[in-house]
């Protein structure tokens, strides 16, 4: 909760359903007015001074603004249901940089997982049953290794990203484009309750009850770009929304990563095009990791889902996605050196993993 009173935690609600309102013009009220509350009491002349529309100032007097602050509020008196402003001290640090940071955050689930390193991967709706099983396996790759998976519950690659880091047990992100009570598509509502049951979160900056819109969920691309350290393009045409997730993530200065593919699939040409304009190329986990050793977490690190079916060995779960070398499973586990190449040998023998050229694979 935010270390505010509930007088100024309604306001700031209040403010936040005014249509108009976004997060630039919400942080010029707050910062001229000191608060909320005061900003909603100040005459219609001091916000037209501030330069904003005169529909604005009149429609904080409605009574659907109103409702909605006093839903809001009834909201968040059930267990795991939460609300982040800006200048909360549980504001995940990385999205509180941007100029156009949500000034409110809806959550519900484990709210940790917003201040741990996450990993954001996108991708085509209509994606190939290669890019599914990609975005999986490398999904489930990076939750075993104590990475939040971060995307944005749609159908084809953010599903599969979300499903495979549930399966390694690890946790997961997803970010709207709706009210937290419209979940869509309909198709991911299972998909959505298994998240929050399994420790993950579901986030959005929208109020409760909003509708899909298609001008809303370009806008939270940005979240799922902001909260991360890098976003990594699993499979995506170029005209892929996709896309827009990898610009602002270069523009917010975090890392890009892209999968190529045949140059005959029509979805491998957005990642063609981000790989040409700078993105990492990435044929396995190991490339992502190289660009983000400072912020390695071990797997034991990563808390265990509900629920979730242990693995028969730490070391393949790291393994399933794609090949390592000794070295990086040893960073990625946190084993020392010599024990692991004991696992690993005792992996062999039992035909579980198997060595070629200096890299170690799953055989199972």
């Amino acid at each position: 909760m935010p270390a505010c009173s509930p007088a100024e935690l309604e306001a700031r609600l209040r403010l936040h359903f005014i249509a108009e309102l976004g997060p630039k013009r919400f942080a010029r009220l707050i910062a001229a007015f000191g608060d909320a509350a005061s900003a909603l009491s100040a005459p219609a002349s001091a916000w037209r001074a501030l330069g904003l529309p005169a529909s604005c100032g009149e429609q904080r007097r409605d009574a659907s603004v109103r409702l909605h602050a006093e839903q809001a509020m009834a909201w968040l008196e059930a267990d795991g249901n939460h609300l982040l402003m800006w200048d909360s001290p549980d504001y995940p640090a990385l999205l509180a940089e941007l100029p156009d940071a949500p000034p409110l955050l809806y959550v519900s689930g484990d709210l940790s997982l917003l201040e741990r390193p996450q990993l954001a991967m996108v991708g085509s709706r209509r994606a190939s049953h290669v890019g599914l099983d990609n975005a999986h396996a490398f999904a489930r790759c990076l939750a075993a290794g104590g990475f939040v998976v971060t995307s944005g519950l749609a159908l084809g690659i953010d599903g599969a990203a979300h499903a495979g880091a549930l399966d390694a047990g690890g946790g997961t992100v997803a970010v709207l484009g709706t009210g937290l009570r419209q979940l869509y598509p309909r198709r991911h509502q299972a998909l959505a309750r298994r998240i929050v049951e399994q420790g993950g979160a579901l986030v959005s900056e929208l109020p409760l009850d909003c509708a899909p819109q298609a001008a809303n969920f370009p806008r939270r691309n940005r979240i799922i770009s902001g909260l991360s350290l890098g976003v990594l393009v699993v499979e995506a045409s170029p005209s892929s929304g996709s896309l827009i997730t990898a610009r602002l993530a270069a523009e917010q200065g975090r890392e890009v990563y892209a999968i190529p593919g045949s140059i005959h699939h029509p979805g491998a040409r957005g990642c063609h095009e981000l790989i040409r304009q700078g993105a990492t190329l990435v044929e396995n986990v190991e490339h992502i990791l190289e660009g983000l050793r400072g912020w390695q977490v071990t797997a034991q690190a990563a808390p265990q889902a509900t629920g979730a079916a242990p693995a028969k060995h730490p070391l393949l779960d790291l393994l399933v996605a794609s090949p390592l070398t000794s070295e990086a499973l040893a960073g990625l586990s946190g084993r020392p050196l010599p024990a692991l190449l004991a696992e690993l040998t005792e992996l062999e023998i039992d035909g579980l993993v198997s060595c070629e050229e200096g890299r170690w694979s799953c055989r199972r």
